[in-house]
Formats: structure tokens, sequence, C-alpha cells
């Protein structure tokens, strides 16, 4: 006898086992995030910071790993299956996503309109290093709007500094290409800047490049934070940096007191960023460049609440399904510790709502230290996002953000500019 909470479903063309999904609450709304890695960790460029690539011996992963069609069909039909809402978006990642080639993409759409639900939106999007984009594939993109992030840290000295290919290749000229394709096929992309310990430091040289010459839909700026056994060591599970965020200096970074990589950005480097582009932003492009970190403070700080999960009080609800149908906590929580289970075994939905997974994202905010609940800003930040917890605050207590003064910096710079984006908004 089935269990009255369980709704069995089956789907004859469905491969693999028809799994039940647990009914959610009646009038409950359910939508979560999976970043798809179809490829695993397998990428065409060989990026100094990447904080992926080590997954291919961390999770024993075969060469030249691939997302089979049974697992490919069980996760779109699962994860349309465990959304309620009106719309369902499918995230594609990696390592390098386009390694799958066109015709697993054209199997992506065709199985979509296949499991879709009666007045349901499915969407698309994939981030790129833009190595591999032709005009086959800007045209299947445009064809199914998918909308694309693009990879690109700045101009082309700064790109160059850490995102080369594996024979050492600088990349910086292949992703021109990429844009000036992209923006001939009239294909809607967003920028993803890493900020790093080199471009950290020209910030308006970065900016402007972004706005003037790539002219991306959106500009997304990412700190890139990682200790220095981040390899090996899940977040979480590691001893916490011995001097606190706080108290940081940019001549420190890489330091043993610290213990984080030598190209992660420095906290004090990553407000100068972030301060440095707002003054120009809000004097000559509010309104007109759609900057992620800018928006979700403005967002926040009007009681519209975040944009971004890094500044959420919880989270939780952004998880990662690996090439072979295992699925974890959080895109940068792919270790072994956090792994929820695999598709192939247990319902995506129900896995995604498990008591597991929600005590993960209710974490965020049940182990915030003292130093946090007592910041002026603490509801703009919440903590910053758990991966980057690892420091200690002035009186010793684990759990702070290494990025915790550059964040000060920032919240401080854009509280003050409250008063003058009220009457913009007036206005």
């Amino acid at each position: 006898m089935t269990h009255p909470s369980v709704i069995p479903i089956r789907l004859a063309n469905a491969s693999g086992p028809a799994l039940a999904l647990a009914a959610p609450p009646a009038g409950q709304l359910r939508r979560f995030h999976a970043m798809v890695k179809p490829s695993g960790a397998q990428c065409n460029l060989d990026c100094a910071y990447c904080f992926y690539l080590h997954k291919e011996d961390l999770l024993r992963q075969p060469k030249k790993s691939r997302m089979g069609d049974s697992v490919l069909e069980q996760h779109i039909r699962q994860y349309i299956e465990a959304h309620t809402g009106p719309e369902v978006v499918f995230s594609w990642q990696g390592g390098e996503p386009t390694l799958m080639g066109l015709d697993f993409f054209r199997r992506v759409i065709a199985l979509q309109q296949q499991y879709k639900k009666p007045g349901q939106a499915i969407e698309n999007d994939l981030q790129t290093n833009g190595i591999l984009l032709d005009a086959a594939w800007c045209a299947f993109l445009k064809e199914h709007n998918f909308l694309v992030g693009l990879s690109i840290d700045g101009p082309s000295a700064l790109h160059n500094a850490y995102r080369y290919s594996k024979g050492g290749t600088p990349s910086f000229e292949r992703v021109m290409d990429a844009v000036a394709l992209l923006r001939q096929y009239a294909i809607p992309f967003s920028a993803l800047c890493v900020v790093n310990r080199v471009n950290a430091r020209r910030p308006t040289d970065v900016y402007r490049f972004l706005r003037d010459q790539v002219r991306p839909r959106m500009i997304q700026f990412i700190p890139c934070v990682e200790p220095t056994d981040f390899q090996t060591v899940a977040p979480g599970h590691g001893e916490p940096a011995s001097r606190a965020a706080s108290g940081t200096a940019p001549a420190e970074l890489g330091g043993a007191e610290l213990a984080v990589t030598d190209w992660s950005v420095a906290p004090q480097d990553w407000g100068y960023f972030l301060n440095r582009i707002w003054d120009e932003w809000l004097r000559r492009d509010y309104g007109k460049v759609f900057v992620d970190q800018f928006e979700n403070v403005i967002s926040q700080m009007f009681g519209y609440g975040p944009q971004k999960c890094v500044s959420a009080q919880t989270c939780g609800k952004a998880l990662a399904i690996e090439h072979n149908g295992d699925l974890y906590s959080c895109d940068h929580f792919v270790y072994p510790e956090y792994k929820l289970g695999n598709i192939l075994q247990v319902h995506e939905g129900d896995l995604a709502f498990s008591q597991r997974q929600q005590a993960f994202g209710m974490a965020k905010h049940a182990t915030l230290p003292g130093y946090c609940t007592a910041c002026a800003y603490l509801e703009l930040c919440w903590g910053d996002c758990p991966k980057n917890r690892f420091a200690t605050t002035p009186e010793g207590e684990a759990g702070l953000s290494y990025l915790c003064a550059g964040l000060k910096q920032f919240y401080a710079k854009a509280s003050a500019a409250r008063g003058e984006l009220s009457r913009r908004m007036e206005s």
C-alpha cells in the first residue's frame, strides 16, 4: 500500500526507475535551483584559481566524465516534477558544459518539451568560457532562448593572469571572439568576472572594459576566495584562520596565519574594488548598467529582499548535480561530506527538500558568531556565503567570513547613499 503522502509518478518513456515524489503540503510553492555539471569537472581551460577542476580527483571521476542519457532524462523529469511554480530554470555549468556538444543539448530541449507541465515555462542558461562557441552553437542558443554567462576577468593582461589553456596559452582573444559572436546573434549574455588578487587592484579598468567593450546585459563580480586546503578539505571541516578577517591586510594574503591561496582576493581589496566601481556606477550608470551586487544591496536596503543567496538569511535552495546523478548541497560544497544522494535512487525533489538539506540551509543563520549578530550590516550580509566563513572574530570565535572587512567597507558606502538612492527612485 502506498503511503498517503506519496504520489507515485510513472512516465512510460522515462529511462531508469520511476521514482515516487513525496507530495508537498497543499498549496505550498516549491522551487529550487540545481546547477548541472554534465561534463563533471572536465574543462578545456586550466584556470589557476578554478574551484572545480580538482573534483575529478576528489570525487574519483573517470576521465572524460559525461552525463549519460538515462541520468539526463531522470534529472529533467524529476526536476520538472519537483517544481510547483509556473517556471523552471535549468542551469548548465561545469567544468565546461559545451564539451558535451550540441547533440546533447538538442536532447535537453526535446526532453524538456516532453516532460514540462501544461502552462509551465522552461528556461535555460549556460555558463561557459566561450572557447568552443561558433556559429552553430550561437544559432542553437538563439533559437532556444538560452541566457549565456560568459567568464571574463577584464582586459587582456588581467584576464590572462589566471585564465589560460592546459598548455598555458592565454584565452583572452578567444573569449573576445565569443563576445563578438554572441553580439552578432543578439544572444543575451552576462559577464561573470572573478575578482582575484590581481584584477581587484584595478577596479575601474575592469569595470570600464566590461561596460564599454563587452557590453553584457548584466555584470557579475565573484570574489575569488579559497583556503589553501580547499582541494581536500570540505568547507566547515577545516581549522579556522587564526587571524581575524577584520584585521587582514593585503600584504598578508597567502601568509601562514591566513592560509588562503595566493590568488584569493584580500578582504580590503574586495571592498576597495566594489567601492571604486560603485562610485562611478552611481554617478553615471545608475539605471543603465546592471551590476548584480549593487542591485542586490539596493533591493535589500529598500525592503525587497536579497536577490543573491550569499546575502540571504538562509540558503540551501541552490544545489549542484554531477554527471552521474549525485546531488550536493551547493555548487561550492561538492565534497563527499555534502552529498545528499543520487537521483537514480531517490527522487531529486525529495533530496532537495530533505531534512538534511533544510538543516544545511538553516545552519547559515544558526551558526553566526556574536560579532555578526551585533553588526550594523547584519541584514545586508547575514554572514556572507558559508564557504567563506573560515576566519575568526576579534574575540576568537569561529565562523566569520574571510571577506568581512571588505564587505563592511562596501555596505558602509552603499548605506551612505541611501538618501540619494531614495530621491532617484522617487523622481
